[in-house]
């Protein structure tokens, strides 16, 4: 049947950036549908006690998503301790607000470098496993702002529209094989990163689960794209071919145009310092 859904039971995954909010929850529904889990993240201590918390032979490992050799070697130990990779998802990502203007340059390298250089390293280690065998999935963790943007977070659009452009030409390359890329782009999710944020007025904020579930989704019916919310991904999608006064129009309606810059700092500051080690 054309509808049927791929089965995951007894697939190996790895999930990037999964100690905590979306990489998580994307375990447990992938641990769930009866997927091997092995979920990576830079806080080794907190990805081994959540593996441990996820149960079900989930295992937890360090991994550095910026360092070749970080990731080759998360890959090749979730491969001696699972069996072959099948499933990817690169999740983890960061995001610094303000003007980019005043942006220290340490802070936009870093965003770049975890955002699309973590995403990019970990496409192309994922496609050395999976091209031989010809067999197997990508999905890659963007954001709803990688088809659209906002004031007050620059370098992490950016990233998001890299990471885009990035998995579209993936997908292009791997026409006529078995190996499928997924491109996950979520709006406001209640996680860490949206610390201190006001969210969207008439669109709802995400919880993890919505986007984990997503990220299923993609996989067990092959979507090449999703975006979530749908009402979201409605607009998304309109915003090319719409007049630019009746996007600000909409930017404004929908409070997206202070989604970044009216933020409570207080609350993000615990965040802002974590993402960039050593204060940038």
């Amino acid at each position: 049947m054309a509808n049927q859904l791929r089965p995951l039971n007894g697939r190996v995954a790895a999930v990037t950036g999964g100690a905590r909010g979306i990489g998580r929850a994307t375990a447990e529904a992938l641990l769930a549908r009866g997927a091997r889990v092995a979920i990576g993240d830079l806080d080794a201590e907190a990805c081994e006690r959540v593996a441990s918390e996820l149960g079900g032979g989930v295992i937890g490992l360090p991994l550095d998503v910026t360092g070749r050799d970080s990731f080759s070697g998360f890959l090749d130990a979730v491969e001696r301790d699972l069996g072959p990779l099948d499933v990817l998802v690169n999740n983890a990502g960061i995001l610094a607000t303000g003007g980019f203007a005043r942006e220290r340059d340490a802070v936009t390298q870093r965003v770049l470098d975890v955002n699309f250089g973590g995403t990019a390293l970990g496409c192309k280690l994922a496609l050395e496993r999976l091209l031989p065998r010809d067999t197997g999935h990508i999905v890659n963790v963007a954001s709803a702002l990688g088809r659209t943007s906002v004031p007050g977070g620059a370098s992490y659009c950016a990233s998001k529209h890299a990471i885009v452009g990035l998995s579209a030409s993936i997908q292009a390359e791997l026409a006529g094989t078995n190996v499928e890329l997924h491109l996950v782009l979520p709006g406001v999710v209640d996680t860490d990163m949206a610390a201190g944020m006001k969210g969207l007025r008439g669109i709802r904020t995400l919880q993890p689960a919505d986007v984990g579930e997503a990220v299923v989704k993609a996989i067990q019916v092959g979507s090449p794209e999703l975006i979530v919310p749908r009402s979201l991904g409605v607009l998304v999608s309109a915003q090319p071919i719409t007049p630019r006064p009746l996007v600000r129009l909409i930017s404004r309606l929908l409070r997206s145009d202070r989604l970044l810059t009216q933020m409570d700092t207080l609350e993000r500051a615990a965040y802002e310092a974590r993402i960039v080690p050593d204060g940038g």
